[in-house]
């Protein structure tokens, strides 16, 4: 596979809604293996494919080796819990900064396989975390908007400053 550019903040790609994938080829296939090389070297635990810039609904997750790679083809969130978590979140298109943003402890979400088949999937914890932080990217909401104004400013200024290199 191939490991793909990734779209950098604040390209508005980062920001667009993600077309919903309706051909379940090799070519689908060869894009989730591109993601995972991608993510992989970025190094990150999920990527969409919107952080390389193809607006497609495709999300691969690998929490750790273990846990091996997930692919999840036009996910959505059936339900979520009313308790929340707090969790350190990043980018892999906005590397070197992190905060913590407060998501649904639990979430059932439904996607389709590489192969196009219906599946359900309830996650807690960090996996629950990555399948909101992802879809969130799918819907065209960038991880930082989840913060308070006054955080994202300064996230965004502390950002900037490391791109220069101070």
């Amino acid at each position: 596979m191939t490991i793909r550019p990734i779209v950098r903040f604040p390209d508005l790609r980062l920001r667009s809604v993600a077309e919903p994938i309706s051909v379940f080829d090799e070519d689908l296939h060869r894009l989730a293996g591109d993601l995972a090389d991608t993510m992989r070297a970025a190094p990150g635990i999920g990527i969409t494919a919107p952080h390389i810039g193809i607006l497609k609904r495709l999300v691969v997750l690998e929490l750790s080796p273990s846990a091996g790679l997930r692919s999840y083809v036009n996910p959505t969130i059936l339900w979520a819990s009313t308790d929340m978590i707090r969790h350190i979140e990043g980018s892999v298109s906005m590397p070197g900064v992190t905060d913590e943003i407060e998501r649904h402890a639990r979430v059932r979400i439904g996607y389709q396989t590489l192969h196009g088949d219906e599946a359900v999937e309830e996650a807690e914890g960090l996996l629950a975390v990555c399948h909101q932080h992802e879809i969130d990217q799918l819907n065209g909401q960038f991880w930082i908007e989840r913060l308070s104004r006054l955080k994202r400013e300064r996230l965004v200024k502390r950002y900037q400053k490391q791109q220069r290199g101070f």
